[in-house]
């Protein structure tokens, strides 16, 4: 295995595992976790301040929900099913028929739209073993669903909204260099020619009113409606499919979703699928080798481990440990016996950004000595070295 494989990397930072009781299955450990938690976290932050109300819906649903969704003629043979004697049902692949019960629930008024849904969705797709690979490639895996229910007339605000947000935070991750492709219709999908030449036109408009630099890709569309993906080029060279905006006309004819409008009539909202990461666990493979697990102090699960230099400044290296931890960092203690030199290898190779060695000296002065992951060093006051270390 690659070193800069994200299985290689994981092993090597302690963040998860697999094996093969659970295949396609992840095993997170509490650094990984700590690191899926902040990527979540973030995720939750910016969709809240873009409008969207999360919510969660069940993992087990009906087989005749998937088939008058669609979603059983097209996923059925990766679909986990469960069958009893009197009623079949099946784990989700995917969480937009649960969202349109959500909008079905109640009689909306045009006075409610866009009305805007996100779900960190967790999806289970019966994958073959042969393509199971880390977290590029599993059976279970959580989806950044999220669904707009909006007018017509909403559709270009609302993608340019959506991709505006988008964008930024490829940027936080550090990914700058993103390429969009509208993908149209497939030979083998659901709804009439007419609603498909709507869906197109109005996703085309609202791709032109937001500016992206776009190519088609025929035919690789939803095969409820068209959509524009995002892939992202990581520090290798390669590209990965992540985002997505689809426009959807077929799911709220088919699931009876309706509105009122301003004339007082039943309306059929635009439904449009959105997500930012699609797969976290995949998102997060993507993000180790394109970092080679040197993430961004912000990222990284443990932003700096506090090593004392000889056991009599073990005290200190704890209150520094429990000062910066007060501060609000994400902090490590490494109190063993090892020399310092040894310490410090062990942070990089679990990719913590910054060691802060504490020894007699820093004790007497009440300071920290700084040893960034670049090599470089600087000694502060305590009381600084959370203002210095700040993301």
């Amino acid at each position: 295995m690659d070193d800069n494989d994200h299985r290689a990397i994981a092993n090597r930072m302690d963040l998860f595992h697999q094996q093969e009781e659970g295949p396609g299955m992840v095993f997170w450990h509490p650094r990984g976790f700590a690191l899926y938690r902040i990527i979540e976290d973030t995720i939750r932050g910016r969709m809240k301040q873009s409008g969207f109300r999360e919510i969660r819906t069940p993992q087990l649903l009906a087989r005749e929900l998937w088939e008058k969704s669609g979603h059983w003629e097209k996923f059925a043979g990766n679909m986990f099913v469960i069958d009893d004697d009197e009623r079949a049902h099946a784990l989700k692949p995917m969480s937009c028929p649960a969202h349109v019960q959500v909008f079905n629930k109640r009689v909306r008024s045009f006075r409610d739209l866009p009305l805007r849904l996100a779900e960190f969705g967790a999806c289970h797709r019966n994958e073959p073993s042969g393509a199971l690979y880390g977290l590029m490639r599993t059976r279970a895996f959580v989806q950044d669903d999220a669904h707009i229910f909006c007018a017509p007339d909403d559709v270009e605000a609302e993608v340019a909204r959506f991709c505006r947000m988008l964008f930024d935070i490829y940027g936080d991750f550090g990914f700058d260099d993103v390429a969009v492709a509208f993908s149209t219709r497939p030979d083998k999908r659901a709804g009439s020619d007419d609603a498909w030449d709507r869906a197109e036109a109005a996703l085309e408009a609202a791709a032109k009113a937001a500016e992206l630099d776009y190519r088609v890709d025929p035919g690789e569309g939803a095969f409820y409606g068209p959509k524009l993906d995002f892939h992202l080029r990581d520090s290798h060279g390669r590209d990965w499919q992540c985002g997505t905006v689809q426009l959807d006309l077929v799911l709220p004819e088919r699931l009876d979703a309706s509105y009122v409008d301003s004339d007082g009539h039943r309306a059929r909202p635009v439904m449009i699928h959105h997500a930012v990461l699609g797969s976290i666990e995949r998102f997060i493979g993507m993000l180790l080798e394109h970092h080679g697990g040197d993430l961004p102090l912000w990222l990284a699960p443990d932003q700096v481990v506090v090593a004392n230099i000889t056991d009599v400044s073990a005290p200190y290296a704890r209150e520094v440990a429990s000062k910066l931890e007060d501060d609000g960092l994400r902090v490590a203690l490494d109190l063993r016996s090892d020399r310092i030199a040894k310490k410090i290898i062990d942070a990089r190779s679990a990719g913590i950004p910054v060691l802060a060695a504490v020894g007699e000296r820093e004790a007497r002065d009440g300071t920290v000595s700084l040893r960034h992951r670049d090599g470089s060093q600087q000694v502060v006051a305590l009381g600084d070295a959370a203002d210095v270390l700040a993301p």
